[in-house]
């Protein structure tokens, strides 16, 4: 095994401090440690030493490095695929062609109008994907399953980049990314850049609060005996049983990785009015998510000091905000500089930290809070300047040749399809909980 850099590690004091991660972890290095970091780092391999293999297992978990393999004994043939399809098996068969080579391939029909040709094994009523998986792996005898959905296509190379992860015994999923297929619509573009699929290009231990937060099985690669000691996939999610199969993994003390350099193509919706039942369809498991997992699912992370600064400053209390700020900067240069964090790193963190909070409180302000969040922040002048650049900020990642106000319109649908899904899924189970934010000054483990 060797580590490359994730892109945020900054390396000071040098090389005894490591800062960097999502959220920024820091860590302290004995002199010894600093000099194995920095060779790993250079490229060297980590070795098979236990206090080696402990303190790259920290890196890794910090989110300051990416364990990378040259070599792996995982085959395709250790791999099983369980394909769930209802009333949409065009796809198929090419998934099916670029699927050769792998130890079988298990085609679970959960409920189609009409029978899918070819299947495994079929369910006469719709019973939900999660079914339709686990009835897919009681076939399974192979070391490890990769589900995939109908509607994505694989692409060269896919899956040796996730079997390389499993030579480290301790983890027991793995994803590729996913981004939709390329095309010529406004919405296949918008997909393209803002598919909730898509998780991005950089790799991630994956953990709630993290980087990379969830995982969807539109392709996953899960071993088989651990998926079984958890009891499969919860039938009683219709949406977000993915998530939750993710999150009780890393509650379980099992590592979960995402791995961008394989990749698969996902098809887009037919039409908008499609794509938008979808994103109001995962609005709707926020509550049932909630209830299981609690404040994993908030729609915002950020310390009490934050929340403060932010709140002050949309209420018409400029003084008192810089007074926050103030005691911000002032507390956390006394807290990491023991840690080797110089003082001008440190403030540039605590600014850093109010301005992240601020994109994720408007994010959370017009998806999932905008019932309520629109009208009050209308409703003064500083609410209203909030609100103007919490707008301008979704135009972000717009490709050219996509004008910025059909981009903008669908933005808006896309937030406000989400949104209402999380509201119906909070009023029918009777919780609060996938509305409210989480203050926290440590960091998710």
């Amino acid at each position: 095994m060797r580590l490359t850099r994730d892109p945020s590690l900054r390396v000071l004091a040098d090389g005894r401090t490591l800062l960097g991660g999502v959220p920024v972890r820091v860590l302290r290095l004995t002199p010894a440690g600093a000099r194995l970091a920095r060779a790993w780092l250079a490229g060297e391999p980590v070795g098979s030493a236990s206090s080696h293999r402990a303190l790259a297992r920290r890196l890794v978990t910090a989110g300051l490095a990416h364990p990378a393999y040259e070599r792996s004994r995982w085959r395709h043939t250790d791999v099983t695929a369980v394909l769930p399809v209802r009333d949409a098996p065009q796809g198929l068969r090419k998934l099916r062609e670029a699927l050769e080579g792998l130890a079988g391939v298990v085609v679970v029909d959960d409920g189609s109008a009409v029978p899918v040709d070819g299947a495994t094994t079929r369910h006469h009523v719709p019973r939900g994907p999660a079914a339709a998986r686990n009835t897919g792996v009681r076939s399974v005898t192979t070391d490890l399953v990769a589900f995939l959905d109908a509607d994505v296509v694989p692409r060269p190379g896919w899956l040796d980049p996730l079997l390389a992860h499993f030579e480290d015994p301790e983890v027991a999923a793995v994803a590729p990314r996913v981004r939709s297929r390329p095309g010529g619509s406004v919405l296949e573009r918008y997909e393209r850049g803002r598919s909730p699929l898509d998780l991005g290009p950089a790799p991630a231990e994956v953990r709630p609060g993290g980087r990379v937060g969830h995982l969807p099985t539109a392709t996953l690669v899960v071993r088989a005996s651990v998926l079984r000691e958890l009891g499969g996939f919860d039938e009683g999610l219709r949406f977000g049983e993915d998530v939750d199969l993710v999150w009780r993994l890393v509650a379980g003390g099992h590592r979960v990785r995402y791995e961008p350099a394989g990749e698969v193509w996902h098809r887009p919706r037919a039409d908008w009015a499609a794509a938008l039942r979808q994103r109001f369809g995962y609005g709707t498991s926020a509550a049932p998510l909630a209830l299981r997992h609690g404040s994993a699912v908030a729609p915002a992370r950020l310390t009490p000091w934050s929340a403060a600064f932010w709140i002050a400053a949309l209420v018409g209390l400029p003084r008192t905000a810089l007074g926050v700020a103030a005691g911000t900067a002032a507390r956390l240069p006394r807290k990491l500089t023991p840690a080797g964090v110089p003082g001008p790193v440190s403030l540039r963190l605590a600014l850093r930290g109010h301005l992240g909070a601020g994109r994720m409180l408007g994010e959370a302000a017009l998806r999932t809070w905008w019932p309520v969040a629109i009208p009050l922040l209308a409703a003064s002048r500083p609410g209203r300047t909030a609100l103007a650049l919490a707008v301008l900020s979704r135009l972000r990642g717009r490709p050219r040749d996509v004008d910025p106000v059909r981009w903008g319109a669908a933005v808006l649908a896309d937030d406000l399809a989400y949104g209402a899904g999380v509201w119906w899924g909070a009023l029918r189970n009777r919780t609060a909980r996938p509305l409210l934010p989480r203050l926290t000054d440590r960091p998710d483990r």
